[in-house]
């Protein structure tokens, strides 16, 4: 049983609460009157902040109703998030190596230049540090800053920096600390919360962020369906399918904690976009903000962009935006991805992806248009002329741009969507393909989906937009007129609205066949489905229903529904309890610190070598960070310990890396996640010639003479230690 007792010297919160005298109203008011001069004169300052906003009283009203609104719901996902990242962790009551170690494989990657920079001399240090660093693929100088959207830990670490200084300053305490006996024979160690301790400083902001985005669903769901009610259709089906929705509360360090918040706000604004006849220069401008923001810490942010920008295409061939306003949104495109590129140090894989060509190839073809209508009519011809100019121009662009800026990092992924189709194996798919986030959707998936109604809702509504389109086309194919031709500003105004809609639908398409081909971009499909369902409050889809207290009722017996598996789901993630503990790697991390020299370098799986870096600030020479072409080599030649290959290859790669202590886990060697999915079992898709032979991690486990030697072991990890001689090395 763990036993958990605070300091004796911890200080008391507790203190007495102000009192407060009534106030009569007459008293309050006064006899000269100044009670009501004060409510003139605010009333006054309303009315001038109305008419610069351009609001009526009742606009004005219901804007501040839905900021407030917004801000409860965005305070109360915050409350949900940092209160099951607590019930899962027990956060409040681990140490700091415990907190370290909670960060596995990429977190704990990314924390630990966040890590770097706080504890450097100053922040110009460690931003230096980590821009110029030799741990990370040793003895490789590398710019992380560039290699692995680490923008969110600079700024982070500044505030981290800035907010110490100024508490320190005035003197004011910033955590409270308890010793906490562990039992089981361990040592006690001291827990810190407040935001003084490093870690939870880190998790409440990305707390903080995500709790915000709750906030902007509720802005995008009642501007969307134009109604305060559909705003919270929006949050409840995001919270009735939290768990479907965001994994922030599990793995608050990943690059989609930071990015995703910044793409509901782009989408926001590029909604407004799209329903507003001439946007202004300063919404484009926050259109391309919102762009970095999203880009900038999340190097999968391009292939979402590439749907949208997809999705855009085919509302503008379809006839729902105009061609100036399409070229607008890209060339803010265009713009924001240079701006990523230079703030990433020219990293390549921005301008060699599918996006940037994908932008360039589309605003050739609508500056081309003309070029279009004179060869062939208007019609399906046409459109399909467009769609296939753009999907060639656009490989062939993509393939141009790697081929003369030498760049291949982006390659697994033609080679993970290759697979998904055909038979095609190699070692760098099977090691995505066979964990489970990388597989296709689960039919469980859609299962949970229908259970809360999520899923029968959408279809619903996109089954009207799809019914809109298909007669606009038929319509416009036939060239049809309408009888009564409505006025040309109401007319525009239809098309705009429509023309937002069908947008919305491509792209929950996009999303959901992303989803369909890699489970994990659910985390895509399923917040734009909550979006999506806002529409259920849309008079103008659903306005055939009756008047508004009518469709009112029928929103809230859908909700009434939802709610019974929905509220299921919130108790059951309420349910979840637990305590992180790790003791074995504990132990390996304190006899490395203990036992090995700083300049010692390690290698292994790439979820330890992660905690080795965080923890012990020792050299690695792979990480978790499986994207680079480089890195992969390195993986490749690493992880040859858990192959079939003779002891004298594998030491032959591990002294050309220059290591020196190989931590090899017996699990990666045994485990099978699904049937040829072992470690030895991947290897043998490559390493055919070896295949039958005892995999060289069985032997090691048993004995590592005389190729290696045993330095440390326990239940889990076993460290071997590298010899380097002259006739090693020959």
């Amino acid at each position: 049983m763990v036993v958990k007792t605070r300091k004796p010297n911890a200080k008391d919160l507790n203190s007495e609460k102000d009192r407060s005298q009534p106030v009569s109203g007459k008293s309050r008011r006064g006899k000269d009157g100044k009670g009501s001069a004060f409510q003139s004169k605010n009333g006054a300052v309303t009315g001038i902040i109305r008419n610069k906003l351009g609001l009526s009283s009742s606009a004005f009203t219901r804007g501040i109703t839905v900021l407030v609104l917004a801000f409860i719901v965005g305070y109360l996902h915050w409350y949900h998030l940092s209160h099951l990242f607590e019930n899962d962790r027990h956060f409040s009551h681990m140490s700091s190596l415990e907190k370290e170690m909670a960060f596995r494989t990429e977190m704990g990657l990314y924390y630990s230049y966040f890590k770097t920079i706080i504890v450097a001399p100053s922040f110009a240090e460690g931003l230096n540090m980590i821009m110029n660093d030799r741990l990370t693929e040793y003895p490789l100088v590398i710019n992380t800053l560039k290699r692995f959207n680490l923008y969110p830990e600079v700024v982070l670490a500044s505030w981290y920096r800035a907010y110490m200084s100024t508490m320190s300053f005035f003197g004011v305490s910033t955590k409270l600390c308890w010793t906490i006996n562990r039992g089981e024979g361990q040592e006690p160690v001291e827990s810190c919360e407040g935001l003084g301790d490093a870690a939870y400083f880190y998790v409440t902001f990305v707390f903080v962020l995500n709790g915000a985005m709750m906030s902007l669903f509720f802005i995008y769901g009642t501007y969307l369906s134009g109604s305060r009610l559909g705003g919270t259709v929006t949050v409840l089906c995001l919270f009735f399918n939290h768990g479907e929705s965001t994994r922030v509360m599990w793995t608050p360090p990943l690059r989609e904690s930071f990015s995703y918040p910044f793409l509901v706000l782009q989408m926001l604004l590029l909604t407004h976009i799209l329903r507003t006849r001439n946007p202004c220069r300063n919404t484009m401008m926050a259109l391309g903000i919102s762009n970095v923001f999203f880009m900038l810490p999340w190097q999968f942010a391009q292939f979402v962009l590439l749907t949208q920008v997809s999705s855009l295409f085919a509302t503008y061939i379809l006839g729902y935006l105009s061609p100036a306003k399409m070229q607008s949104v890209l060339v803010t495109h265009m713009i924001s991805l240079v701006v990523c590129f230079l703030l990433m140090f020219g990293n390549s894989m921005l301008l060699t992806s599918f996006y940037a060509s994908s932008l360039v190839s589309i605003w050739g073809i609508i500056a081309l248009r003309d070029c279009f209508a004179a060869v062939l009519k208007p019609g399906l011809l046409t459109w399909l002329m467009q769609c296939l100019a753009w999907v060639v121009s656009t490989v062939i662009l993509k393939f141009m741009l790697s081929r003369i800026v030498g760049a291949s990092d982006d390659a697994h992924i033609s080679s993970l969507i290759k697979s998904k189709f055909t038979s095609y194996k190699d070692f760098d798919t099977m090691m995505y393909t066979c964990a489970a986030e990388f597989d296709f959707l689960e039919a469980e998936t859609l299962y949970r989906y229908v259970k809360t109604l999520l899923l029968p809702v959408n279809l619903l509504i996109v089954g009207f937009i799809a019914g809109w389109m298909i007669r606009d086309v038929i319509v416009f194919l036939r060239g049809e007129r309408k009888d009564k031709p409505e006025d040309e500003e109401t007319e525009q105004a239809h098309v705009l609205a429509k023309g937002v809609l069908v947008y919305h639908s491509l792209q929950l398409l996009a999303f959901a066949v992303l989803a369909v081909l890699i489970m994990r971009l659910k985390l895509f499909l399923t917040p734009h489905m909550c979006i999506m369902s806002c529409l259920i409050c849309s008079r103008q889809l659903f306005g055939w229903i009756g008047e508004k207290l009518k469709l009112q009722m029928v929103v809230v017996a859908i909700l009434s529904m939802m709610a019974i598996h929905g509220v299921t789901n919130i108790q059951s993630q309420w349910g979840v309890i637990g305590e992180f503990s790790n003791f074995p790697q504990e132990e390996l991390l304190e006899w490395i610190k203990d036992n090995t020299s700083p300049n010692a370098v390690f290698a292994g799986a790439m979820p330890t070598m992660a905690s080795v870096k965080l923890s012990t600030d020792r050299a690695i020479v792979n990480h978790p960070h499986y994207e680079d072409a480089g890195l992969r080599e390195r993986t490749k030649m690493v992880y040859a310990m858990y192959s079939r290959k003779p002891p004298e290859v594998v030491k032959r790669n591990l002294i050309k890396l220059q290591v020196d202590y190989f931590i090899l886990e017996d699990s990666w060697c045994t485990r099978r996640t699904k049937p040829g999915c072992s470690m030895p079992e991947i290897w043998d898709v490559e390493d055919y010639q070896n295949a039958g032979k005892v995999p060289l991690c069985t032997l090691m486990s048993k004995d590592s003479r005389p190729h290696f030697s045993t330095v440390f072991h326990n239940s889990i990890y076993k460290v071997l230690r590298v010899p380097k001689t002259a006739k090693d090395i020959r």
